[in-house]
């Protein structure tokens, strides 16, 4: 369940949706996205609609590959912006696999690099790292952030992990548990490619003092 949930995302920003398990995350970004229409309220989406979704689990078609699977969506695509893409999630290789060949890791790249393609205006992010051991997940935070400022798009992520949302938003909007509601909307000054590990630190510091101010559990893990 969801109450007073009200918030905007500037061309450009990464807002990251932190809170606990089973508070109400996934269903926003379900609503957000049009694929669940059972709720009270306005969503003004951008005007031209193409939207990017990554979703906690892959979906891959199995009987297609790779690059089958991301011309899917995006069929019009340019060869040498599909080759750009497949570089910088480290795809180039595996092109001609099939999901069943693939690590965990590789298909979540497959994921994120079938939401870019159609070169969306919005991206949605359901936990898209969850269950990838933490060097791993990583690397993909990393890949994350070259095509999200490469497509200079509105991005939205939710996550239960605050280490997460530190490394990767310019905005960390703070959910209580259900019924959900925002408890704080804290903007990150520092841009994500300046962040040293003190900022990191400091900020998650900051989060878990807010939130243990507001009553809340001290760490969302």
């Amino acid at each position: 369940m969801l109450t007073d949930i009200a918030f905007t995302l500037r061309a450009g920003e990464v807002g990251a949706i932190v809170g606990p398990s089973g508070c109400g995350k996934t269903t926003m970004l379900r609503i957000i996205a049009g694929l669940d229409r059972d709720y009270e309220g306005s969503i003004a989406r951008p005007p031209d609609g193409r939207l990017g979704m990554v979703f906690q689990e892959p979906r891959l078609l199995p009987w297609r590959s790779v690059d089958d699977n991301v011309r899917l969506v995006a069929p019009e695509i340019a060869a040498g912006e599909l080759a750009s893409l497949f570089e910088v999630l480290g795809l180039a290789g595996h092109r001609a696999h099939y999901p069943g060949e693939l690590s965990l890791g590789l298909a979540r790249r497959v994921a994120l690099a079938r939401a870019f393609a159609v070169n969306p205006v919005l991206l949605l992010l359901d936990e898209p790292f969850v269950s990838l051991d933490q060097p791993l997940a990583a690397r993909l935070r990393d890949e994350l952030v070259v095509l999200v400022d490469r497509y200079a798009v509105i991005t939205l992520l939710v996550t239960h992990d605050i280490y997460e949302a530190v490394a990767l938003a310019d905005r960390l909007i703070l959910l209580s548990a259900r019924p959900a509601r925002i408890l704080a909307d804290m903007p990150i000054a520092t841009p994500r490619r300046l962040r040293t590990a003190a900022d990191r630190a400091a900020i998650r510091t900051e989060v878990t003092d807010r939130l243990t101010a507001l009553g809340q559990p001290a760490v969302v893990v």
